[in-house]
């Protein structure tokens, strides 16, 4: 059984870090991974001057970013409603990346057999389909989609080359978003520094 969901959260605060302002992450500036978009969108203006800038993204707690990510991004995209499994997984990469964590999944079901859209909501639809590759591979659902998930990142840094710092350390080794999605990945499917070399080869 998963952990529960509060604590999944506090991972994910964990795993984000505190401010970050990259010139080559497209989502700007974020603070504990929520983004200036997000804070605005929320209206956050903790400092009381009537603008949600920098400054109040910098204010931002640890704890008032573990309720924004349970309210976004695991009860507004209704993850609860995925199988069990899935949760933590698809939680973390909803706030990575948005609707893509379920578009993912959904790319996935379809490989899987399931008549669905790859639209980024969950819906009857999804939850029906995810429900029935839960039965059919009760062990293997998770993995799959962990590795569907570093097969995304691996094709964002083939498109994007300001990207691929974030899948490659400088050393030639697994970056952050490769890490990421094989923390959900059984042992026994992580790539090995071989592979791993040998898929990032052609960005030398």
């Amino acid at each position: 059984m998963p952990r529960n969901i509060r604590q999944m959260a506090e991972a994910i605060v964990d795993r984000e870090g505190g401010y970050v302002n990259d010139p080559d992450d497209p989502g700007g500036a974020t603070n504990f991974g929520v983004t200036l978009t997000t804070l605005r969108q929320l209206r956050g203006d903790l400092d009381g001057d009537g603008q949600v800038t920098t400054r109040d993204l910098r204010q931002l707690s640890r704890g008032k970013a573990v309720e924004i990510y349970l309210d976004r991004y695991f009860h507004a995209p209704r993850i609860a409603d995925l199988p069990e499994a899935l949760w933590e997984s698809v939680f973390d990469m909803q706030v990575n990346s948005g609707a893509n964590a379920v578009k993912i999944l959904q790319r996935l079901l379809r490989r899987m057999g399931q008549e669905i859209t790859v639209d980024g909501v969950i819906g009857p639809a999804t939850i029906a389909a995810a429900e029935v590759a839960a039965r059919a591979a009760p062990q293997h659902l998770a993995d799959a989609y962990g590795i569907a998930r570093r097969n995304y990142y691996f094709a964002l840094a083939d498109r994007r080359p300001a990207s691929r710092k974030y899948a490659r350390t400088r050393a030639g080794g697994k970056g952050g978003w490769i890490k990421r999605a094989e923390g959900f990945v059984a042992p026994r499917y992580h790539l090995t520094e071989r592979e791993f070399r040998q898929r990032t080869a052609a960005w030398d």
